[in-house]
Order: structure tokens, then C-alpha cells, then sequence
């Protein structure tokens, strides 16, 4: 990143020359969207074939999942819009034609190769959703769909691991020929950016958590100090599935049992990515502001839908976000390019998103607990 903002302003207008390789590595991220979509979401869905079994904790724990991913998405769309972050940066990329609304006769593809095809990523999701919920209906018939496409999630997560190998000659490229007329003002806005997030996580992880607890009538307190050793495990790691032996470890002390813990954290290290929900909407909008566009009502609630949505199919690992990242600017025509420019602060992002995810996942187990009368308030409040 640095590197590329000397170069810029170094080169001036023959930055340019320089852009190709910018472009090559956004291309090959677009080359995986409609991949990633399908495979990770029905991988997702039948991920927890065990709802039958269990379907009023499933019910709810996922009801609490999407609600908070709504909830910080929304939250951070709204801080980025109050800060206008963004709109110093003068990117000159694809924008999306105002006032463009959703169709909703168009949602259910009736050729869904034709929609994997054109780009149309809110029918792919929905398609995906539907096929793995009948990969689950199928039992037994349908477990070597299921092992296949859990085989083939892996593969595809392979395939964005070689590609943004590529990432620094990418963001080199971008960021030369950005700063070449943007200078010291899109390290600014990149500034504004992080702040804005960190500001977002901050709040989610006190306000809207500690009044999701208060209203289930419970002292915050006791949650916000103990998860506070995990939360610093997972800032420095990046990665929910990393810290998903010390959460379940801490559960335990907030009073949730075993049976429900070792069911609802697990599920929310791969579905739950609260941290991310507030990353892609506050990049949104970050990305309108630099195209020169105002998102509508329509497109700022298709962008809440898609980043919950691609949350649930995103890994607890570093870096995902860069690769959701590409299917919720797509769904409201925002530049891709933008990608690359985030990319250069993605990993100081992932470390706060992290920590927000995580304690997502503790205050579902406890939540959770609390509603089946499983929970243990003495040790909650020790």
C-alpha cells in the first residue's frame, strides 16, 4: 500500500500504466463470485443437518445470528453514511445507476446457470439456499451431496487462498494509479474507513450486546469482562475457528452447558460473522461515496440482505472478507475495484471483525440457554 502511494504520487499520471495488474487482480476475484455464492452457501445449509433433531435451539440460534448481522450492518451503514467516508477518494470506477430498485418477480431464477452466468447474485443465493435445504430433506440419499459440496467448499477456499497471493501486486497497482490523482486523501479516507469500523464493532460489542442481555434480564457485565481474555485471542488471530476451544471453554464459565455450546458455537464459528456484517456495510457505502453515487433505500436494504446472507457462507478464517466482500458490491452494481484499495487495511479490519464475531457467538449460546431454562446464573455472575 505504501509502496504503491509513493509510486503514485511519484509517477503521476503515468500510474496508470500500472493499472493493469490492478485490474487482472480484481478480475480474478470476480472470477470466483458466483463459485463462492453457491458452493459455500448450500455447504452452510447442510452444515446443520441436525435440525430436525434439534430444531427449536437451531430456530433460535439462527434467528439471533441473522438478527445481529442485520442489526450490525445496519448500524455501520448508518455511522458511514453520518461520516460520509469515501467521498475525498474521487474514484473514478463502475458506478451503479441511481435509483436502480430490486425486481422482485426476479428473485427465483428460472435458469439458474443462466443467473450464475449473468452475475445475478441474489437468485444464486436463494437458489443455493433452497438446493441445501433439499439436500437436507433427502436424509440419507442426499448425505454424498452434502460431503461433496463440504469437499468442494474447501477446494474453492483453496483456490481464494492462491489468489490473493496476488493481493500486494494488486493493491501496489490500484493504489499507485489512485494516488496518482487522489494523493494523501486516500490514505485519509482508508483512515476513516478503519475508524469508522472500529467505531461500529465497539458498539455493537456494548451497546447492542449488552442491551440484547439486558432485555433477557441479565447483568452485561459479567459477559463483557469475561469474554474480554477470547476477544484478545481473536484479534490476534483473525480467525473464529481458531478461537472456538477457548469460547466454548469460556461459555462454560458464563453458564451455558455443554449441549447447547457445543451446538450453537460451532455453528456460529462458520454462520455468525457480526464483525463482517458491520465490514461490508460500512465498505458500501464507502464504495458509493467514491464512486460519486447515493444508494437508495432499496439498494441499502439489498445490501443488508446479501452481507447476511453471505456472511452464513463465509469461513472463520483471514481474509474472507475480501472474497464476500465481491458478491455484496456486485448485488448493488458497486465498482469491484474497490476490493484492492480495502485490501491494503483488510488485515487491521479482520482483527476487530474477529473479536466482534466470536462474542457474537458467546452471547447467542448464552441467550440460547437462557430461553430453554438451561442456564446457570450463579455461574454467569461469579
Amino acid at each position: 500500500m505504501l509502496l504503491g502511494v509513493v509510486a503514485g504520487m511519484a509517477l503521476g499520471e503515468r500510474a496508470v500504466w500500472l493499472k493493469p495488474l490492478g485490474d487482472l487482480f480484481v478480475a480474478l476475484i470476480r472470477m470466483v463470485v458466483m463459485p463462492v455464492i453457491f458452493v459455500s452457501l448450500v455447504s452452510a445449509v447442510t452444515s446443520i443437518s441436525d435440525l430436525a433433531r434439534m430444531r427449536r435451539i437451531a430456530c433460535k440460534t439462527l434467528a439471533i445470528y441473522c438478527a445481529t448481522m442485520m442489526l450490525s450492518a445496519t448500524l455501520a451503514m448508518s455511522l458511514a453514511k453520518a461520516f460520509g467516508i469515501g467521498r475525498g477518494l474521487s474514484y473514478a470506477g463502475h458506478a451503479v445507476v441511481p435509483g436502480v430498485g430490486l425486481d422482485w418477480s426476479s428473485l427465483m431464477p428460472a435458469n439458474p446457470i443462466q443467473a450464475m452466468a449473468q452475475g445475478q447474485v441474489l437468485p444464486v443465493m436463494l437458489f443455493a439456499l433452497l438446493f441445501g435445504i433439499a439436500v437436507n430433506l433427502s436424509g440419507e440419499s442426499g448425505r454424498p451431496v452434502a460431503r461433496f459440496f463440504e469437499a468442494l467448499n474447501q477446494v474453492i477456499f483453496q483456490l481464494i487462498g492462491m489468489l490473493l497471493r496476488c493481493a500486494p501486486v494488486g493493491v501496489f497497482a490500484l493504489m499507485a494509479a489512485v494516488s496518482a490523482t487522489s494523493g494523501v486523501g486516500m490514505l485519509a479516507q482508508l483512515g476513516a474507513l478503519v475508524g469508522t469500523l472500529y467505531l461500529s464493532c465497539l458498539l455493537v460489542l456494548t451497546a447492542v450486546y449488552g442491551a440484547l442481555l439486558f432485555l433477557a434480564g441479565l447483568n452485561p457485565l459479567p459477559f463483557m469482562t469475561k469474554m474480554i481474555p477470547v476477544q484478545l485471542f481473536a484479534f490476534s488471530t483473525c480467525s473464529s475457528n481458531a478461537s472456538l476451544p477457548m469460547t466454548l471453554e469460556t461459555a462454560n464459565r458464563l453458564g451455558v452447558p455443554h449441549a447447547i455450546s457445543a451446538f450453537v458455537l460451532p455453528l456460529g464459528s462458520t454462520i455468525n460473522m457480526n464483525g463482517l456484517a458491520t465490514y461490508l456495510g460500512a465498505v458500501s457505502v464507502f464504495a458509493a461515496n467514491a464512486a460519486g453515487v447515493e444508494l437508495t433505500v432499496t439498494q441499502m436494504a439489498m445490501v443488508v440482505l446479501t452481507t447476511t446472507l453471505g456472511a452464513l457462507g463465509a469461513a472463520g478464517v483471514p481474509g474472507t472478507g475480501l472474497v464476500v466482500m465481491s458478491l455484496v458490491l456486485s448485488s448493488v452494481g458497486l465498482p469491484l475495484e474497490v476490493i484492492a484499495i480495502v485490501a491494503a487495511v483488510d488485515r487491521v479490519i479482520d482483527m476487530i471483525n474477529t473479536s466482534t464475531n466470536i462474542s457474537g457467538d458467546a452471547l447467542a449460546a448464552v441467550l440460547v440457554a437462557k430461553s430453554e431454562a438451561q442456564f446457570d446464573r450463579e455461574a454467569y455472575s461469579a
